[in-house]
């Protein structure tokens, strides 16, 4: 999760996050508040009035009970303590080990009064130690007027995300859409289920009194991704045609949404799986979203992939930024660095930080973050660039998992706030 001084090794146990490179504790800027035991660590940060994202890791050398049980325990704490709601989680780690953090989450839930049900998308994101839990990614809101809401989203009885309304508009998460095997043999193609689960999350915009040109961001976590990601960019792109946001001739009609396409198994076993998020307007007016182009880098429409490298999401007194997956891509759209582990995660770095400047932020505003490196031992180049950045303190889950193009060892996304 937080980066650490450059003196990290593998497979020794990494030092407390937040730490100088100097290995001295560096100040915690406000307002974010971290939270350290032996067997996880969470950081909370504020995201602006009534919402905030809590972003746990976990440890090597302790069993995935106790640092699940450290995680959450802390995770409860804080909502309880803020009163909060969970709006969005996503967990990482081994599939084998999701059994006993289902469990642990329940019981430490149930154990402080907090309603352990919900949507909850886990994902493969192999830890840095091989196995167990990797981290733990929630945003958080709150009502705060008497005209808010807050409500679970359900499709043919099932929780499938969250809804809440404020300050004149909507926004919705929607979780774990997976594309499930009916028992047909069709169903088995990975391309089929891609383009199932981009039909639920339609039909379910739909029964909000939304739909897919309200989406902002997309999470896709794809099963082998290197053998399909090339035919799961043509559903999507044929998919959005349908929904409007792509013409005929295939150029963007609407505002694409943010995105990250990145390796993940689920423990169903489904091919594909879908988080996203979706903003809508009041009464039908424009909601306060505006697409995010990056120096440097084309849009990724170019080179068949349908989506924008960020979004910008306005609130009264603070900016959102949803950052898309970002990796070593020059201005052709052509793979940087390749086999330069450390050449690659200065440009991963320095694409963001330009991204973010052209709203007024830097790395130093992220909230929560996911960190994908191809191999785990090259985790200490990623936490000694990002100490010589003086990055120590962004809160992000560090996993192993494949990106997009064989060549890539490196990607991040994002999510920032920039207070205003």
């Amino acid at each position: 999760m937080f980066l650490e001084p450059p003196t990290f090794l593998l497979p020794k146990a990494p030092s407390p996050p937040f730490l100088s490179p100097s290995g001295e504790q560096g100040p915690i800027k406000s307002p974010r508040s971290v939270h350290r035991q032996p067997a996880a660590t969470v950081c909370v940060t504020e995201a602006g009035p009534g919402q905030a994202y809590l972003v746990a890791a976990g440890s090597p050398g302790h069993p995935t009970a106790q640092t699940a049980a450290t995680a959450y325990g802390l995770i409860a704490r804080e909502l309880k303590e803020r009163h909060l709601q969970i709006f969005q989680e996503r967990a990482f780690g081994s599939l084998s080990v999701w059994p006993i953090v289902r469990s642990v989450r329940r019981r430490v839930f149930q154990s402080l009064g907090l309603k352990p049900d919900g949507t909850i998308t886990y994902v493969q994101g192999l830890p840095l130690w091989g196995k167990g839990l990797s981290g733990i990614i929630i945003r958080a809101v709150k009502k705060r007027e008497p005209a808010d809401r807050i409500w679970t989203i359900r499709h043919q009885g099932w929780p499938v995300g969250r809804g809440w309304q404020r300050q004149g508009h909507i926004t919705l998460i929607l979780q774990n859409l997976q594309g499930l095997n009916p028992g047909t043999n069709s169903w088995n193609r990975p391309s089929h289920q891609a383009r199932w689960i981009l039909d639920q999350a339609n039909r379910i915009l739909n029964e909000q009194g939304a739909t897919y040109s309200d989406v902002v961001r997309t999470w896709f976590y794809l099963k082998d991704i290197l053998s399909w990601y090339g035919g799961f960019n043509q559903v999507r792109t044929t998919m959005y045609g349908e929904f409007g946001l792509l013409s005929q001739d295939g150029k963007p009609v609407r505002r694409l949404p943010s995105s990250t396409g990145i390796q993940g198994s689920m423990p169903s076993g489904a091919s594909a799986a879908l988080d996203l998020l979706a903003v809508v307007g009041p009464s039908g007016a424009q909601p306060p979203v505006r697409h995010l182009s990056s120096p440097g880098q084309p849009e990724a429409l170019v080179y068949g992939s349908a989506f924008s490298r960020g979004a910008l999401i306005e609130e009264p007194e603070v900016s959102l930024v949803q950052v898309s997956g970002t990796a070593a891509i020059d201005a052709q759209g052509q793979s940087l660095c390749t086999n330069d582990i450390r050449a690659q995660i200065d440009c991963t770095f320095e694409k963001i930080e330009l991204l973010l400047g052209q709203v007024g932020g830097t790395l130093a505003d992220v909230a929560a973050a996911s960190v994908f490196i191809k191999h785990p031992e090259h985790a200490r180049v990623y936490y000694e660039r990002a100490a010589a950045r003086g990055l120590q303190d962004i809160p992000a889950v560090v996993k192993v998992a494949d990106v997009c193009r064989a060549e890539l060892l490196f990607e991040m996304d994002a999510e920032a706030r920039i207070k205003k």
